[in-house]
């Protein structure tokens, strides 16, 4: 099922209505169905750090629990939507379901890690983005190489940004925090300040990355849909969106 029309918003606003007035489960499973298209469309993002169906199906269940969840503590009065409130829920129990499961083989993590290391100090060194020739040959290894590891260890870069992005957001965003009953001004300066941040390091992205980051994150499409609307490879968009990754950590990581 894909995202709700029109007809089917007016018909998802009045299962909450009857939701609201006591709590009904089968209100609240029917919602539950309606919204099951949110779940699978997160579980695809992160295709590629699962190696079966098996580690799918696992993934989509963590999803539906956490979907399961948001259903239950979200609160229409406060004006937020249900999409947003259950995306953060959903994608941070998937996240913390992986990293329990570990399904990113540790080699590629190392070789993530040393990739980002290497990019910072020369950022730090010379104070400039470095090029790649410059990281090729700090790290020992040739341009083609370079490229390889960025295409092949796209899934451990990004679930490492994934991680530490939500985990702020999860501090920081006034959707978690309105849907308590004592609401506090903080969690959204935080989630103001977050946003600024980010927008800063996306900004500071050449015109490709940029792009790519844009689709990818606002419009939610496939790295194969990117790929399409660049005329390159998948594993271009890959190489694209891993550097772009490494450097919004590298702005990012004193905040």
């Amino acid at each position: 099922m894909e995202a709700p029309g029109t007809n089917e918003e007016k018909e998802i606003e009045e299962l909450w209505g009857k939701y609201a007035d006591g709590k009904n489960v089968e209100a609240r499973n029917e919602i539950v169905l309606k919204y099951t298209w949110l779940v699978k469309r997160i579980v695809l993002r992160f295709k590629g750090s699962y190696s079966n169906f098996g580690q799918m199906d696992d993934m989509v269940n963590q999803g539906i629990i956490a979907l399961i969840d948001s259903v239950e503590r979200f609160n229409p009065d406060f004006g937020n939507k249900f999409e947003s409130f259950a995306s953060l829920k959903i994608r941070g129990a998937i996240i913390d379901y992986m990293r329990k499961q570990d399904w990113i083989p540790r080699n590629q993590r190392n070789l993530a890690k040393e990739l980002e290391e290497v990019y910072g100090e020369l950022y730090t060194q010379n104070g400039r983005e470095p090029a790649r020739e410059e990281i090729a040959e700090k790290m020992g290894i040739s341009l083609l190489h370079l490229d390889k590891i960025l295409q092949q260890r796209h899934n451990a870069i990004i679930l490492s940004y994934e991680e530490a992005i939500n985990e702020k957001m999860m501090v920081a965003s006034p959707l978690i925090h309105n849907s308590q009953e004592k609401a506090s001004p903080e969690p959204e300066a935080l989630y103001n300040e977050l946003k600024l941040k980010l927008m800063e390091a996306i900004d500071l992205l050449n015109e490709k990355e940029r792009l790519v980051v844009t689709l990818y994150y606002y419009e939610n499409l496939k790295l194969k849909e990117i790929a399409e609307i660049l005329s390159v490879t998948e594993s271009r968009v890959s190489q694209i969106h891993s550097a772009a990754i490494i450097k919004m950590k590298n702005r990012l990581s004193s905040y």
